[in-house]
């Protein structure tokens, strides 16, 4: 059984900043399942153009380009005919297309294949955070999050990461485009955004980025000591 952690949960709800801090508290890698879809994404739009997108035409241009995962300083990086695109794919234009091409069976077989040969190149471990990791990626792990925040909160935290003042406004147009993306998420027919039947559900609208580290170290030493 390979050593991951799967952090799982909605947009904006801190997956990627929790599991990075916890990879980093336990000497672990991090893989963010989201950076290699917004990559695929990335390279969709730029060499497919707009439409088009069928899932032969994006899985022979992440194999050719190709799209991988590259392990820098103990964090997969994604990487487009070799180039690191992890400030690429964090765009507007990239975010209004991922969840159309995560969508896609196809794509999402290839993208748990790539993730599966990581962990299994990391034999120390590996924090995974995406949405349907501790359902469907790695159903086994021996620990599983889902991490869950109000849609006010998520709303403030990903306006402030893009440098924007949190006004009532932005906030209200922010909830509803995460609204938007958690119904597609949860009701795609594959793969569906949900917690595992034994995932911990952690709430954090009411905690600091610390103190969600904690509890996930705190878990991870209890379960998977050494």
């Amino acid at each position: 059984m390979a050593r991951v952690i799967a952090i799982d949960g909605p947009a904006a709800s801190g997956k990627s900043s929790t599991a990075a801090e916890v990879a980093k508290a336990l000497g672990w890698a991090h893989l963010d399942s989201g950076a290699l879809y917004r990559a695929l994404t990335l390279a969709a739009l730029d060499h497919l153009g707009a439409s088009g997108w069928s899932e032969p035409r994006i899985l022979a241009l992440a194999e050719d380009l190709p799209v991988q995962l590259v392990l820098v300083g103990g964090t997969f990086r994604p990487s487009v005919g070799g180039v690191d695109v992890e400030q690429a794919i964090r765009s507007e234009r990239v975010t209004a297309r991922v969840s159309e091409l995560a969508a896609l069976p196809a794509v999402r077989m290839w993208v748990n294949a790539q993730q599966r040969r990581a962990a299994v190149a990391h034999p120390d471990g590996v924090v995974v955070d995406g949405r349907d990791i501790g359902t469907v990626v790695f159903p086994d792990a021996p620990l599983k999050v889902f991490l869950v925040a109000s849609a006010e909160v998520r709303a403030r935290r990903r306006i402030t990461q893009r440098g924007e003042a949190p006004d009532a406004g932005r906030v209200a147009r922010e909830s509803q485009a995460l609204a938007a993306r958690d119904d597609a998420d949860a009701g795609r027919p594959v793969a569906p955004m949900a917690a595992a039947a034994d995932a911990v559900v952690l709430d954090s609208t009411q905690l600091t980025l610390a103190e969600q580290v904690a509890r996930v170290v705190a878990l991870a030493r209890e379960r998977l000591p050494g």
